[in-house]
């Protein structure tokens, strides 16, 4: 099973709707599918309660705390032992030893951020965290930013964010905008790729950068599966290039760059 972590401290990021998306998605190609809810808001498992009977089966985990509970290792979430993806919707806040037991779990992290300076500053301030106190330094999963909920794609309002995270290597994915088109996913338990082709042409374009990505590093059975054309970026000089960056991140650290960001 592979586990695709979908997280940034900062509220409103939209990370519900971007896991819900990978989870449809995937569901979609017919690749055994869960969704791992620990936001105590259960957006994830709602938007699993209204999903069509005719809609491919995605497993729900509540993985979210009762009330007063120390929110760490949620014995009650299970999913089948056959489930191929698990897609991992995190909470806002994050951080400590429950930010180091989901970093555990994950063999991706994907980080949306929304198109605000706060929001921006809150992500670079986050990724520190993530490296410094959240165990990715020492982690096998491959970490990745996208733009979430943008209303104007030429903004420069992301250049800071860009900078930061070429100076450790972490691509920066996908601008996705923000349609309603994602909303009217939502409220119905669907994906954009599960709603009519024709109306959400935008919203596939958008996504497919981020899916390329994950699919280009999924073992082949997962490839041979996918009806879109994924290039394999395990053998691509771009890959490579991230690999190796991803390397000198503890030198990075060293370095004293963190300290330096606004």
């Amino acid at each position: 099973m592979l586990s695709i972590l979908v997280i940034n401290s900062k509220g409103g990021s939209g990370k519900t709707t971007l896991a819900t998306n990978l989870a449809a998605y995937y569901a979609s190609k017919k690749i055994l599918t869960a969704i791992m809810d620990y936001d105590p808001q259960g957006s994830s498992i709602q938007w699993l309660r209204v999903r069509p009977d005719d809609a491919q089966k995605i497993h729900g985990a509540n993985a979210a705390p009762a009330k007063g509970a120390v929110p760490l290792r949620s014995t009650h979430a299970w999913v089948p032992l056959e489930t191929e993806i698990m897609i991992i919707d995190a909470p806002a806040g994050t951080k400590g030893l429950l930010l180091q037991e989901l970093v555990r779990k994950a063999d991706f992290i994907v980080i949306p951020v929304a198109p605000s300076a706060i929001d921006i500053h809150a992500t670079a301030d986050f990724i520190k965290e993530l490296f410094l106190f959240g165990g990715a330094r020492t982690s096998r999963a491959k970490i990745a930013v996208v733009a979430n909920r943008v209303r104007n794609s030429a903004s420069p309002v992301y250049g800071a964010l860009e900078r930061f995270l070429n100076s450790l290597k972490l691509p920066f994915l996908a601008r996705i905008s923000d349609s309603e088109n994602y909303l009217h996913a939502v409220e119905k338990g669907l994906g954009v790729f599960e709603m009519e082709a024709a109306a959400t042409v935008t919203e596939r374009q958008e996504l497919m950068p981020m899916l390329k990505w994950l699919n280009g590093q999924f073992p082949n059975r997962f490839a041979a599966r996918l009806e879109d054309k994924v290039q394999d970026l395990e053998g691509s000089r771009k890959f490579a290039a991230f690999r190796t960056g991803m390397q000198n991140v503890t030198s990075l650290i060293t370095t004293g760059k963190f300290r330096n960001y606004p």
